[in-house]
């Protein structure tokens, strides 16, 4: 007599049409029914899934439940966290993606923490502060284990994701967070002035303290659009700081641009509101103005 039986659980890799599912059975490496293609949705880390088990055919994701968030690029549901990953130096701090990426957490719903790595090379305090000061997490890490405590003590049975430029040290840090993994690592290449890739996909591990994290592949400057997109008339709304001016400026549909009347530019002149993130901010609008979701979703 055929045997069957459903256990729900959450996907933590996916590679090449294969899943692989914690369930309370252990890990279960799965296929997905075609009718998630039809209806254009691919079932990714971080996914909280259903999958039937019969004797002698493949275990089959069946069911995906409603996600809390998604990220385009990487691929990956249900974050609590977002580690934006930063280095003192070797590649230097760009203020413009780790602005970026904020904006696109803060637009899903997930939690920015800046994580500054090599901080033993160079001063990277006033790049700090500028975080600080709008109220983000910010965490220094280096190769003595500094950080990686605090680091474990905020994702305590949380899903997480480690982001950022190539060559800022993401595997480095999860090597330290957990030693086991001996995850490999590349040397910055000089000539390039940028790092290797080398994480190839996304894979969740799982935390000691409980939860998951997940290390994603580096990118360049170039590609960090790709990762999300947030409309230009929602962009104000992942500018923490902009939230006491919002709604109070002259006019109502002020874009804080150079509109007469903007709390928000004001702001920026009386030092309320770092100028290096508005520079950001107007630079991501005129971005948005030409770029819609679509593109992203073709990308």
């Amino acid at each position: 007599m055929t045997q069957k039986k459903q256990l729900n659980g959450i996907i933590t890799r996916s590679v090449g049409g294969n899943y692989d599912v914690v369930t309370s059975d252990g890990v279960i490496c799965c296929a997905a029914r075609g009718i998630f293609r039809k209806n254009k949705i691919s079932p990714c880390a971080g996914d909280n899934v259903t999958v039937d088990i019969e004797d002698k055919s493949k275990p089959i994701i069946t069911e995906i439940a409603d996600r809390k968030n998604y990220l385009i690029r990487p691929p990956l549901a249900n974050l609590d966290y977002l580690l934006i990953v930063t280095s003192a130096a070797d590649p230097a701090p760009n203020a413009f993606i780790t602005d970026k990426l904020i904006s696109i957490a803060e637009n899903k719903g997930i939690e920015p923490i800046i994580i500054i790595t090599k901080n033993d090379l160079d001063d990277c305090s006033d790049f700090a502060e500028i975080y600080i000061k709008c109220g983000f997490k910010v965490i220094y890490s280096d190769q003595s284990g500094k950080g990686s405590e605090e680091i474990l003590s905020v994702l305590v049975g949380k899903f997480s994701a480690l982001i950022g430029n190539s060559g800022v040290g993401k595997s480095s840090l999860i090597n330290r967070i957990l030693p086991s993994l001996e995850l490999s690592t590349a040397d910055i290449s000089k000539k390039l002035g940028r790092g290797r890739h080398t994480t190839r996909q996304v894979e969740l591990y799982p935390l000691p303290t409980g939860g998951y994290i997940a290390d994603t592949p580096g990118f360049s400057t170039v590609e960090v659009s790709r990762y999300g997109y947030v409309d230009k008339e929602q962009l104000q709304y992942t500018f923490r700081e902009f939230a006491p001016y919002i709604g109070k400026c002259k006019y109502s549909d002020c874009a804080h641009l150079k509109e007469t009347g903007c709390l928000i530019t004001e702001a920026v002149k009386s030092g309320d509101i770092s100028q290096s993130r508005y520079n950001s901010y107007t630079k991501m609008y005129e971005e948005a103005k030409k770029l819609n979701e679509w593109d992203f979703k073709q990308g």
